[in-house]
C-alpha cells in the first residue's frame, strides 16, 4: 500500500457505521426534494431539508430554468472575469442589490465559494477577521486563508466580541464576520449588539444570510432587515440553495468593495460562473417570494407550532427561534442510532455529529419548510417522541 493510502486507511469511521446497519449518509432520494420524497420506493417526511420556501418544485422556477437553458445553453465554460457574465447575470445582481438594500452585488457559483473567496480576499496582513466560533465552515475556511489576524469570539457572546475588538489595533482594518442565523442550532445573532460594537472599534461587519434569506425580514430579506440594520452592516451574504431554490450565492456591498473583489478575489476570478438555469430559477424564486407573503407567513406558523410541542414533549432544543430546531442527543452513536429509527419511521432528518459539533453536543437537526402541512409536522412529532422515549430522551 502506498504511503498516502496507508495513511487514509486508518480512518474507518465509516465502515464500522455501516457494519453496525447505523451510516446516515449520502441516503439517495429518487424524487424532488419536496415535503415527502422518495426513497427506496416508499414515501418519506422530509424533514431534513434546506429549502424554507419550498421553492425546488415550484413550476415557474422550473420553468424559467428550461427556459435560460434552451436559450443560453447549460454552462457558461469560463468565469465572470473573462467569458462567463451574462446579461442575465448582470440583471441579477442588479436585483439582489435592490432587494437587500445596498448599492452592488456579485454572484458566485457557490454560497460557500462567496464565503471562501471574500473573507480570505478583503483583508490584509495587518488588518483583523473577527469571527463567531460557531460560523459557518466556509468563513472558517476564508479566515484560514487570509494573511489577517484572525481572532475568535465565544459563540454569541457581545462581551468576549469587545475583548476581541480591544486586541486591534485602532487604525487598522477590522471585520466582524458572524451568520444571522446559525445553520446547526437555529439561533440568531446578536445583530443589533454587534453593529454597536463596530461603531464604538471601528470595525466593519460581514452577515452570513444563508439562513435568514426567505425566512427573516420584509419579504424574506433576511436577519439584517429584520433588525433594520441594512445601512450598518456592511456586507451582505446569501445562497441560493436554500430559499432561492437553486444553486450558487451572492455578496451585496457598495461599489468600492465590490470593484476590488471583483479584481482580486480568486474565488470568483477563477471558477466558472453560475449556470443560466441557476440564475433564472433564482429570479423566479424571487418573484415568487415578492408575490406571496403568505409562504414566510405559514414557515412561521408552523414553526411556533414545532417549537411548542417539542418544548412540550421534553426535547431540548437549546435557544433556536427559527425553522431550524436542534434535538440534542449529546452521544454521537445514539444519534446515528436515532437518525436510522425515524428513518425507519418514515421522518428524514439529519445527524450533526462529531467533528462538526463537539461529542457532547451532537444533536438531530429537524428542519421546515413553507409547503410543509400542519398535518406533516404532526406526523413527525408523533415518530419523533416515540423513537425518543425509546432511548429515554422524552418524559
Amino acid at each position: 500500500m502506498k504511503p498516502l493510502q496507508e495513511k487514509l486507511a486508518k480512518y474507518d469511521a465509516p465502515q464500522k457505521a455501516k457494519a453496525a446497519g447505523v451510516y446516515p449518509y449520502f441516503r439517495a432520494i429518487s424524487s424532488e426534494q419536496d415535503t415527502e420524497v422518495l426513497m427506496n420506493g416508499r414515501k418519506v417526511l422530509m424533514f431534513g431539508s434546506n429549502s424554507y420556501m419550498g421553492l425546488t418544485n415550484h413550476p415557474k422556477v422550473i420553468e424559467a430554468a428550461v427556459e435560460a437553458t434552451k436559450k443560453y445553453g447549460t454552462g457558461l465554460a469560463g468565469s465572470p472575469f473573462l467569458n462567463g457574465t451574462l446579461d442575465l447575470h448582470k440583471k441579477l445582481e442588479a436585483r439582489l442589490a435592490e432587494f437587500v438594500g445596498k448599492e452592488d452585488a456579485m454572484l458566485f457559483s457557490t454560497g460557500f465559494g462567496v464565503n471562501l473567496g471574500v473573507v480570505s480576499t478583503l483583508t490584509g496582513r495587518e488588518d483583523y477577521v473577527i469571527l463567531d466560533e460557531q460560523d459557518h465552515a466556509s468563513i472558517i475556511e476564508g479566515r484560514r486563508l487570509s494573511f489577517s489576524t484572525a481572532l475568535k469570539y465565544k459563540h454569541n457572546d457581545m462581551e468576549s466580541l469587545e475583548q476581541q475588538l480591544k486586541r486591534c489595533a485602532p487604525d487598522k482594518a477590522k471585520l466582524i464576520v458572524t451568520d444571522g442565523v446559525f445553520s446547526m442550532e437555529g439561533d440568531v445573532a446578536n445583530l443589533p449588539e454587534i453593529v454597536r460594537l463596530a461603531k464604538k472599534y471601528n470595525a466593519q461587519v460581514m452577515v452570513d444570510e444563508a439562513h435568514g434569506i426567505g425566512v427573516f425580514g420584509e419579504a424574506g430579506r433576511g436577519t439584517t432587515n429584520h433588525f433594520g440594520l441594512t445601512d450598518d452592516v456592511d456586507l451582505i451574504m446569501g445562497t441560493f440553495s436554500k430559499s432561492f431554490a437553486s444553486l450558487g450565492g451572492f455578496v451585496a456591498t457598495d461599489k468600492i468593495i465590490t470593484n476590488y473583489l471583483r479584481h482580486h478575489c480568486r474565488e470568483y476570478i477563477f471558477t466558472a460562473s453560475i449556470t443560466p438555469a441557476s440564475t433564472a430559477a433564482v429570479n423566479a424564486a424571487l418573484d415568487i417570494m415578492i408575490a406571496e407573503p403568505e409562504r414566510q407567513q405559514h414557515l412561521w406558523d408552523i414553526t411556533h407550532f414545532a417549537l411548542e410541542n417539542f418544548r412540550a414533549m421534553g426535547c431540548e432544543i437549546g435557544n433556536t427561534s427559527t425553522p431550524i430546531i436542534p434535538l440534542f442527543i449529546r452521544d454521537d452513536y445514539k444519534t446515528f442510532h436515532i437518525t436510522r429509527d425515524l428513518l425507519d419511521e418514515g421522518v428524514f432528518v439529519n445527524p450533526v455529529v462529531t467533528p462538526a459539533v463537539a461529542p457532547q453536543d451532537t444533536l438531530i437537526r429537524y428542519s421546515l419548510m413553507a409547503t410543509h402541512t400542519r398535518e406533516q409536522v404532526e406526523r413527525s412529532l408523533e415518530a419523533i417522541h416515540k423513537v425518543f422515549k425509546k432511548y429515554d430522551l422524552v418524559r
